[in-house]
């Protein structure tokens, strides 16, 4: 375990190379189909690997948030993975990983943690529709290892969101509109939950929007945008203001998302917007290296629709 925690704690960064680093844990045994899976989470995710400590139980909590730590004086809800997928199994939760995304802090119980592989983002696929629908949203990538095992990454966003409380809809209905109809928004983001709600803030500011579900397929409808643009004498930018990214996707991430639109001339005038979990100030500066203009961070739809505004007016 102590070798694991070094491992995590030296890890390079990956922005600009589409490569990224994974933490790859199971649930145990699934007693439906005599299987272990084997899941995934971003390692720029992960603060830390420790055997589950004793949990103190809380009122009032969703039945997968089984209780509160107390980590370095600060209490942090325990989510159990296999409480939350529904998954039957025999096996107790042994290990917590406590992790830190879209400014918060938990511990996500699970059965076992495997290793940190290190590959490159065109090796993560999206996941086929029957996976898919079958995992309930849950599954944004998989890829395959050499020894046949398939690679699930999870959307731990969708579980921060599935475990914190429902969305407050007011939140949106405070949203002013900007009053403009010639405004439309690109955007593109590998988690349901984070589409949806991307979808939200933009139906309340009245602005049009696109979307993909992954870096390679937004590049590659920005760059046919851009050539319709250029076929009709235009810039592409009168017809498309902003690309607002997300960092993790299958296939091309955010960063070279990111690259590959500064690095194009017919892309000058058009904004771009990362709009990630990873919202720690070093993942903003390595948006900045890339060339990202703004950085906000995921489920603020306040901010961002403050943010759009700001940039669309």
């Amino acid at each position: 375990m102590s070798e694991l925690l070094q491992s995590i704690d030296a890890r390079t960064r990956l922005a600009g190379t589409n490569k990224l680093e994974i933490l790859m844990f199971s649930l145990g045994l699934d007693t439906r189909t005599g299987r272990t899976e084997t899941f995934g989470i971003n390692v720029f995710k992960v603060r830390e690997v420790m055997r589950t400590p004793a949990i103190t139980s809380a009122p009032d909590m969703p039945s997968a948030v089984i209780g509160m730590v107390s980590l370095r004086g600060v209490l942090v809800p325990v989510i159990d993975l296999v409480r939350y997928t529904g998954m039957p199994t025999d096996t107790t939760p042994e290990v917590m990983i406590v992790t830190e995304y879209n400014g918060r802090t938990q511990g996500l119980l699970v059965a076992a943690v495997d290793t940190i592989l290190r590959l490159d983002w065109a090796k993560m696929k999206v996941p086929p529709a029957m996976l898919a629908q079958k995992m309930g949203g849950l599954i944004t990538a998989v890829t395959e290892l050499p020894d046949g095992r398939l690679v699930m990454m999870m959307d731990v966003e969708k579980v921060l969101s599935d475990t914190s409380g429902s969305e407050d809809d007011d939140v949106y209905r405070h949203v002013t509109p900007i009053g403009k109809d010639d405004r439309t928004v690109f955007f593109a983001d590998d988690s349901s939950t984070a589409r949806m709600q991307i979808s939200r803030t933009l139906d309340a500011l009245g602005v049009h929007h696109m979307q993909a579900v992954n870096g390679r397929q937004a590049w590659e409808t920005l760059q046919r945008l851009a050539d319709q643009s250029a076929s009709r004498g235009e810039s592409l930018s009168q017809n498309l203001q902003i690309v607002l990214t997300d960092v993790e996707m299958p296939e091309m991430d955010g960063y070279m998302l990111t690259r590959c639109i500064k690095g194009d001339s017919r892309f000058k005038g058009v904004k771009v917007l990362m709009h990630s979990s990873l919202s720690g100030d070093s993942n903003q500066q390595l948006g900045k290296s890339v060339g990202v203009d703004e950085y906000v961070s995921k489920f603020e739809p306040q901010r961002l629709a403050s943010t759009l505004t700001r940039l669309l007016t």
